[in-house]
């Protein structure tokens, strides 16, 4: 088996340096819900409407060369990897499911890069892309097992440690544990991380019950972006000496939470980006005043 190489704090210091010529520093909204104080990290303003662009332009500044890219996302991440691309002038090909939202594979496609529609899963995509960049000598660039690409989503975490210090958790939507593991990196010490999944979508649960990554259930409203099968190896190891906690919620609970963050404050995200305030509003978190990564804003949407 390959020798993992593991980003460290450093990494994500450096990572904000390099990408911050390319991406939005987006704002904190500290705010009080039923009487108890929280702040929403309002991510889905990000560049493409998502966080993964960080993780996609540190890993392919940190490449330093224009070669041709691949990968295979689920959306969100496509998204992100072809406007790095378009913004550094790489070529890029992205591999989807055949299930993939199409505003989402509409966006990809609208930056310049190849869309290729494969399999009815996002592994079975992943899958096709490897063996491309195999064939064809191209870097495969994955969706969150990768240094470059979790120290990438980690900027998100020194953001919030200036902007919102008060805080002394930080809860993140998880599909393979690039943006979690990323924001366990670089957070202060001492403040709670908080993995939040939905029910029949949680292979960090998974991973963390059987001790290492394994194969898990995808079907949830959120599947298109948190529908990894399989925990990252590079998140899993950064995550077993985190400060970490679980917390799982229904469907239904990510729809009333998505609904609320439209009703209440006008913020319009998609489902994924609503479970962490779906297990805020369900006591499940520790700490005294959260912030919730609010990740995307990248699916079809309207208000309850």
């Amino acid at each position: 088996m390959v020798e993992l190489v593991l980003p460290v704090a450093g990494d994500v210091a450096a990572a904000a340096g390099r990408i911050a010529p390319y991406v939005r520093r987006t704002p904190v909204f500290p705010t009080v819900v039923d009487g108890r104080p929280v702040t929403f990290k309002l991510e889905h303003l990000q560049l493409t409407g998502s966080f993964k662009v960080r993780g996609a332009l540190n890993a392919l500044l940190s490449a330093g060369h224009a070669a041709p890219v691949v990968t295979a996302s689920g959306g969100n991440h496509g998204i992100g990897v072809s406007t790095a691309a378009a913004q550094l002038g790489v070529r890029a090909t992205i591999y989807v499911p055949q299930t993939v939202p199409p505003d989402k594979a509409a966006r990809i496609a609208a930056t310049g890069a190849e869309v290729v529609r494969h399999g009815s899963r996002y592994a079975e995509a992943e899958a096709a892309a490897r063996a491309h960049a195999e064939r064809a000598g191209l870097r495969y660039l994955p969706a969150y097992d990768d240094p470059d690409v979790v120290a990438g989503q980690g900027t998100i975490a020194l953001e919030i440690a200036t902007q919102a210090p008060e805080c002394d958790t930080v809860a993140v939507a998880v599909g393979g544990g690039g943006l979690i593991s990323g924001v366990a990196l670089a957070s202060p010490p001492g403040t709670a991380v908080v993995g939040v999944e939905p029910e029949n979508c949680a292979c960090l649960h998974a991973a963390i019950a059987a001790g290492e990554p394994v194969d898990s259930p995808v079907d949830s409203i959120a599947a298109s972006a948190l529908g990894a099968t399989r925990l990252g190896r590079i998140p899993f190891a950064i995550l077993r000496d985190a400060n970490l906690h679980l917390a799982l919620v229904e469907d239904k609970a990510i729809v009333a939470a998505r609904d609320r963050l439209w009703e209440e404050f006008r913020l319009a995200v998609e489902p994924a980006a609503a479970a962490p305030f779906a297990a805020w509003l369900a006591g499940t978190m520790p700490g005294d005043h959260p912030c919730l990564i609010l990740c995307g804003a990248n699916a079809p949407w309207t208000a309850a």
